[in-house]
């Protein structure tokens, strides 16, 4: 079944509007890539009291092979918790009882390690910072990619170390990047990187074939708070199409006016 989806998702009420872009879904209930140590599938809490949204995210995470439960406010949220034990939580950080700050502070009372990843509105970098501050490990902008939400949460609970599974390695092409070791290569040849030219590297090659804004690219490698230009975005992937694609076949493209995407040669 054909399968890329992008979630335009309002930053609070409205409608949800889908739309395929060229990629693949695997089939439906593909084993994932970590597994509890008991073999059964990671467990996530999707907690938005848009119904909409709760539904997306719930069937896009079944359909990769995840075990999911929603919650559409704080007290069922808590309770759905405690009996089941979510292994991760995305969590809306705004909800009509408690909000989204409070409910991870009385998750973490029980379970003080439980991963969780923040639904933010676009623009509120007020929601980001104090997400991040309140303890929470990863945050999602509205409106956001099932495939990005896949990335982060798979990267939380690799670094939890509570599931199994094989190495993180990315590959594109014939282009890979080992995310435990740092170790780039193009066909045999290995690739130095800076740190920040890895972390641009990585945000592409996570998202191939999708064309990634300077402002994404800018939030997500220098972080909400970097105070620099798009023109930086440009200096760096400079430097990374000389390293990635110097005498070789491009991979890395401009789309005039959108942004860079990474895709095999």
């Amino acid at each position: 079944m054909p399968w890329a989806m992008h979630v335009d998702v309002p930053a609070r009420a409205g409608p949800v509007v889908r739309r395929c872009q060229h990629g693949r879904m695997t089939a439906p209930g593909r084993t994932p890539a970590l597994l509890r140590p008991d073999g059964s599938p990671p467990r996530v809490l999707v907690v938005d009291d848009e119904p909409t949204i709760g539904d997306v995210l719930s069937l896009a995470l079944r359909y990769e092979g995840w075990d999911v439960r929603s919650a559409g406010d704080g007290q069922a949220a808590l309770r759905t918790a405690r009996e089941w034990r979510p292994d991760a939580a995305i969590l809306d950080i705004m909800l009509p009882d408690l909000d989204g700050l409070e409910l991870l502070r009385r998750l973490r009372a029980d379970a003080p390690e439980l991963p969780v990843l923040f639904l933010t509105a676009k623009d509120s970098v007020e929601d980001r910072v104090a997400g991040l501050r309140a303890g929470g490990d990863d945050y999602v902008t509205k409106p956001f990619s099932i495939e990005e939400v896949l990335a982060r949460l798979t990267g939380l609970l690799r670094r939890t170390h509570v599931m199994a599974g094989p190495s993180s390695l990315l590959a594109v092409g014939d282009l890979t990047l080992d995310e435990d070791s740092h170790e780039v290569r193009r066909a045999d040849d290995l690739i130095e990187l800076t740190a920040t030219e890895f972390e641009l590297l990585r945000f592409l090659m996570r998202n191939p074939r999708r064309v990634l804004s300077k402002a994404q690219i800018l939030d997500r490698v220098w972080n909400y708070d970097f105070g620099g230009q798009g023109n930086v975005v440009e200096l760096y992937i400079s430097y990374l199409r000389k390293k990635i694609d110097a005498g070789r076949e491009p991979m890395i493209h401009t789309v005039r006016g959108a942004g860079y995407l990474i895709r095999p040669a």
